[in-house]
C-alpha cells in the first residue's frame, strides 16, 4: 500500500488557524481524491483531534480537562496506517519537538513516505502576533520582557520559530525534497488564498478539490485591549490557576471574539530598534534554506521583514493611555455582563426539571 504523510508542523501565527479548518471544512471532498485529513472519531473534528494527538505526542495536558489527550497520538497513527494515497496531519505545536519525540513519529509512520512542512513568515510581522497569542493564553509578561527574551532563544514561540533548528531536527534522516518550507505572502498581497494555494501546490492537491473557504482566522488585538487582558490575566492568575470556566471566557470570547470586533486602538507592531536583530536572523534563516536544499514554495523574500516608514509612528504596546485601556475594559465588562445574562440560570433549570418531573408522576 502507497501512502505519503505531510507533516505540518507549523510555525505558530502563519496561518495554521485558517489552513487547519479549511482542511476540515473539505475533508469528505478531499478524501474522495485520495487526500485524507483524519480525526480519531466521526464526532471530533480533525483539527481537534490531531491537536490532542499533538498534545499526546509531546506529553502536554492542556486545553481540556486531565487526560483528555491520552491515547489519541496511538490512535491517529492507527488511523493513519489503514490509509492509502495523501494523508495530512497538522498542528503548530509539533515544531518545537525534541529530537527523542521526532524519532518516535518517524518510527511509527515507518511504513509512509513521510513529508515535512513547515509554513514561515517574517519575524516583523510574526513576533508582535506571537507576544498577542502568549496574552490570550494567560500570560502576563509585558511586550518587551517577551522581545528580551526571545533574543536570548528562551520563550517556546522562539523555539517554534527557530527555522534552522526547527527543520533541522524535523528534517533528520530525510532527503531535502521531502521537507518543505512555505513562505506566508507579505501582508497587502492581493490575493488572498495564496497561502493556500502554495500549500495545496505542497501536497499535491487541485485547489478544485476543495471548494469550501474557511473565515476562520486567529485575529490580532491592538495595544489596548492586549494591555486588558493582560492585566486581566494578572488579576485572575491565568498562568498559574488553569480554572476552565473562567480562562475559556477571557480566551475565547474576549480575547478571539469581542475585544477583536471593536473599534480597535493601534496594532502591536515590532519596536524599531528590534529590526537589526530581525534582518539578522531571517539573513540566517535564508542561508540556512538555500544551503541545505530543502524545497521552498513561495518566495523568500518573504520572510525579510519589512522597516516602518519614516511617517510611521510606533506606538509601545506597555505604555497605553489609561483613556483607551478604559474604553476596552468597558467593552470588555459589556461582554462579560451580556454572557452572563445569556446564561441559563442553574437554579430554574434544576425547578424546571423537578417540576417537569412530578407533572409526568401525576399523570
Amino acid at each position: 500500500m502507497s501512502r505519503r504523510v505531510y507533516l505540518h508542523i507549523g510555525a505558530p501565527k502563519t496561518g495554521t488557524t485558517y489552513l487547519q479548518h479549511r482542511l476540515s471544512l473539505n475533508a469528505k471532498s478531499l478524501a474522495s481524491h485520495g487526500v485524507h485529513f483524519p480525526s480519531r472519531s466521526p464526532l471530533v473534528s480533525p483539527g481537534l483531534s490531531q491537536f490532542r494527538a499533538a498534545l499526546d505526542l509531546l506529553g502536554q495536558d492542556w486545553g481540556g480537562p486531565p487526560g483528555h489527550a491520552a491515547g489519541s497520538w496511538e490512535a491517529l497513527v492507527r488511523k493513519i496506517n489503514r490509509r492509502s494515497g495523501t494523508v495530512v496531519v497538522s498542528h503548530e505545536i509539533l515544531a518545537p519537538a525534541t529530537p527523542d519525540r521526532v524519532a518516535r513519529v518517524m518510527a511509527d509512520l515507518a511504513d509512509s513516505e513521510v513529508h515535512i512542512v513547515y509554513s514561515a513568515r517574517d519575524l516583523a510581522r510574526q513576533l508582535p502576533a506571537a507576544w498577542q497569542e502568549s496574552i490570550k493564553q494567560g500570560r502576563k509578561w509585558t511586550y518587551r520582557r517577551f522581545l528580551n527574551r526571545v533574543e536570548r532563544g528562551r520563550p517556546w514561540f522562539y523555539r517554534a520559530f527557530d527555522l534552522p533548528n526547527v527543520l533541522g531536527t524535523w528534517g533528520s534522516g530525510l532527503s531535502p525534497e521531502r521537507v518543505h518550507v512555505v513562505t506566508v505572502p507579505r501582508a497587502g498581497d492581493q490575493r488572498p488564498d495564496l497561502l493556500w494555494l502554495r500549500m495545496c501546490e505542497v501536497l499535491g492537491i487541485d485547489p478544485a478539490w476543495a471548494p469550501l473557504d474557511s473565515n476562520r482566522t486567529n485575529r490580532s488585538l491592538g495595544i489596548a485591549e492586549t494591555q486588558v487582558i493582560r492585566k486581566l490575566n494578572r488579576r485572575m492568575d491565568r498562568a498559574t490557576r488553569r480554572e476552565a470556566s473562567y480562562d475559556e471566557l477571557i480566551r475565547q470570547m474576549l480575547a478571539q471574539d469581542q475585544l477583536v470586533h471593536r473599534a480597535a486602538s493601534p496594532p502591536v507592531r515590532l519596536p524599531p530598534g528590534r529590526f537589526d536583530w530581525a534582518e539578522e536572523q531571517t539573513e540566517r534563516w535564508i542561508e540556512w534554506i538555500q544551503g541545505s536544499g530543502v524545497d521552498v514554495v513561495g518566495d523568500l523574500g518573504d520572510l525579510r521583514p519589512v522597516r516602518p516608514g519614516a511617517d510611521e509612528v510606533w506606538h509601545d504596546p506597555d505604555k497605553v493611555r489609561r483613556r483607551q485601556q478604559l474604553r476596552a475594559a468597558v467593552d470588555a465588562l459589556a461582554a462579560m455582563t451580556r454572557e452572563a445574562a445569556s446564561r441559563p440560570d442553574p437554579e430554574r433549570q434544576l425547578v424546571h426539571r423537578v417540576r417537569t418531573q412530578a407533572s409526568r408522576l401525576r399523570r
